[in-house]
């Protein structure tokens, strides 16, 4: 039984008692983790507010992208307008111009015609005076190509 005692006796001195090791722990731990807390919370809300910020500065990209889009495509609508607008009245300037013209050709022509002679429609109808006339052209016809010396194929 001695033996028994010795054994106890020595493991006790090797360990410390519990009681004394963990109010010294949490003393230390707890006199760390109050400022780190303290830290913490004081840094929350600035990186809340900073994440905030962030994402209302993305969304005014986006929708300061959308608007200029949007401005653009009203100036290229615009800029179409206008050209149309030219076009129409270079158009319709043209339009006159080409109406005054044809007036002018169709007083012409008509001036033309008058000093045209006249022909006897009376005298065409006619088949007997119809065929003299012909037969008339084809002799001048053939006298003008004997002066000019032309020989046909046939």
């Amino acid at each position: 039984m001695a033996e028994e005692t010795v054994t106890a006796t020595k493991a006790t001195p090797k360990r410390k008692p519990a009681a004394k090791r963990k109010p010294a722990a949490t003393r230390k731990t707890a006199a760390k983790r109050k400022p780190a807390a303290k830290a913490r919370k004081a840094t929350t809300p600035e990186f809340a507010t900073r994440a905030q910020e962030a994402s209302r500065n993305a969304f005014l990209a986006g929708l300061g992208f959308y608007g200029k889009a949007f401005d653009q495509a009203q100036d290229q609508y615009k800029s179409i307008q206008e050209q149309m607008e030219d076009r129409r009245k270079k158009a319709d300037k043209l339009y006159k111009e080409l109406v005054k013209r044809g007036k002018k050709v169709e007083k012409d022509a008509k001036e033309a015609l008058k000093d045209m002679p006249k022909l006897e429609l009376e005298s065409l109808t006619d088949r007997k005076k119809l065929e003299k006339q012909l037969e008339k052209v084809k002799a001048r016809l053939e006298e003008l190509k004997e002066s000019v010396n032309f020989k046909s194929a046939a």
